[in-house]
């Protein structure tokens, strides 16, 4: 039984859940920290949840939504106050409506969860606190309790999966709403490497590529909110040439940086990519959520080799850094 002990609280406002597991506090961890992982276990197994966003840093960020056996939704969020990589985080905790703005209607609750070795693996403690009481029954009472016992009861599952999160996989694609995908692929390198080479001219021009035959002759990269970028690749015999160019709308160096982009020469209205680096075990998990104005130019662009592109262009940028730290 994974969830070893459920402590409430009333005068201390306080909900305390531990959980044991015969995995290494790094494993445990990891889990937590990766997007594809934690939404196997963070909904109810009737209630699964997708995360849009998960910026497990000091200042960061998480959106999510939980889907219900009929389709319904319940969203929420958390905001990052403090991150002890590998050991602890603070966040707070509270609903959001389908456009992810905060529910105020609702109360937010602020957990501490910190990881801890054991003799026989790693546990983790959640206290929860709650703003007063009336807000501490008012979730009892929906099922707080319950919902987060089966929550976390199929965290032994995902924790034996090492498969499906292990270096060397290629990149992934996950359709999280009509019109939005996310692309992940474990890097290895630090996510200060990774970074870099998303805005060095030398780095990109080896690594973002995409299929063999091309070169980038224009490459002037945006690090700064408020900077524009401008790329453009050509083909080798000369026939072929395009474009992307867009702005930087938010930037944390070296964990998230956010842009929009449009095809050189299209017009239209462009996509927005929200970009994440996350250590993940010695690498570097780069996930990068791409919203399209529409379902139908998401399939366009997905049909055209994009992401045989990307894992093409991941693969070169891994061996920059591979060899770079040889």
């Amino acid at each position: 039984m994974p969830i070893t002990e459920t402590t409430s609280d009333p005068e201390a406002l306080t909900l305390t859940v531990v959980g044991e597991y015969d995995v290494p506090v790094e494993r445990l961890w990891q889990a937590w920290s990766d997007p594809r992982q934690i939404e196997r276990f963070w909904g109810p197994p009737e209630w699964p949840a997708t995360f849009t966003r998960h910026d497990m840093v000091a200042g960061g960020r998480s959106d999510y939504f939980m889907t219900g056996p009929d389709g319904e939704r319940s969203s929420g969020y958390w905001t990052f106050e403090q991150v002890d990589d590998g050991r602890s985080f603070t966040a707070v905790d509270g609903f959001a409506t389908d456009d992810g703005v905060a529910n105020d209607d609702m109360p937010t609750m602020t957990f501490d969860v910190r990881f801890e070795a054991t003799a026989d693996g790693s546990r983790f403690v959640n206290v929860t606190t709650f703003p007063d009481l009336a807000s501490m029954e008012k979730l009892v009472e929906m099922g707080m309790v319950e919902g987060m016992t089966a929550a976390m009861g199929q965290m032994p599952d995902v924790l034996a999966d090492l498969t499906s999160f292990a270096h060397g996989r290629d990149t992934e694609v996950q359709l999280l709403t009509e019109t939005t995908a996310r692309f992940s692929r474990v890097i290895r390198g630090s996510v200060e490497q990774v970074w870099r080479a998303h805005h060095d001219v030398g780095l990109l021009q080896r690594w973002m590529l995409g299929p063999d035959g091309w070169t980038m002759p224009v490459c002037e990269p945006g690090e700064q909110v408020g900077d524009t970028y401008r790329y453009e690749w050509a083909s080798d015999d000369g026939d072929e040439r395009f474009g992307f160019e867009g702005e930087v709308l938010e930037s944390t160096p070296p964990n998230r940086e956010v842009t929009t982009e449009g095809m050189i020469g299209m017009g239209g209205p462009s996509t927005r990519n929200e970009m994440t680096l996350t250590p993940a075990d010695g690498a570097t998990l780069l996930t990068l959520v791409i919203t399209y104005p529409s379902a139908e130019l998401r399939e366009q662009i997905m049909e055209t080799g994009m992401i045989d592109g990307m894992e093409a262009s991941y693969a070169r940028l891994e061996e920059a850094l591979v060899g770079a730290s040889a």
